[in-house]
């Protein structure tokens, strides 16, 4: 089983400044979203694929980030998108929270990990810069499918 985390800090390099904490940590996945004050969107970089193609990211961070930004424009796509990454875990709240959480001024790690990587980096984590953990697990079959559709 596999669980998609968010990790939210208050400062545009948070992200970037705590990814040096997941070096020794086993984890699959790893994208750090930094958005400084005053920029219309957010910066990406994909640190660890984690057998995710660049798709998988893109789409996510799209729903969370651009999405909203293209309104009406989108409507029934959106609607099949959020939709197809709920059948895998991903529902609009968990959107809906990592939205209202990483704002201008704000940056987040963006994590897919085993169970046991998750508690690591939990624990990694609790010593350095605090946050609000925003998660999802995916069930054996939502995570095969996630890596049938976006797997290498």
């Amino acid at each position: 089983m596999a669980t998609l985390t968010v990790w939210p800090f208050d400062t545009a390099d948070g992200a970037g400044r705590a990814a040096h904490l997941l070096e020794r940590l086993d984890v699959e996945g790893v994208t750090v979203v930094e958005w400084p004050a005053g920029d219309r969107r957010p910066r990406t970089s994909e640190l660890v694929a984690g057998g995710l193609d660049a798709g998988f990211w893109g789409l996510l961070l799209g729903l969370v980030f651009f999405v909203p930004l293209l309104g009406a424009a989108m409507g029934a796509t959106t609607g099949t998108l959020t939709g197809a990454l709920a059948d895998v875990g991903i529902d609009d709240r968990f959107i809906n929270r990592v939205r209202d959480q990483v704002t201008p001024g704000k940056s987040a790690l963006f994590l897919l990990t085993s169970d046991a990587a998750t508690v690591r980096v939990h624990d990694a984590f609790a010593a350095g810069p605090g946050a609000e953990l925003i998660t999802t697990e995916l069930d054996a079959d939502q995570e095969a499918a996630l890596r049938s559709v976006f797997g290498p």
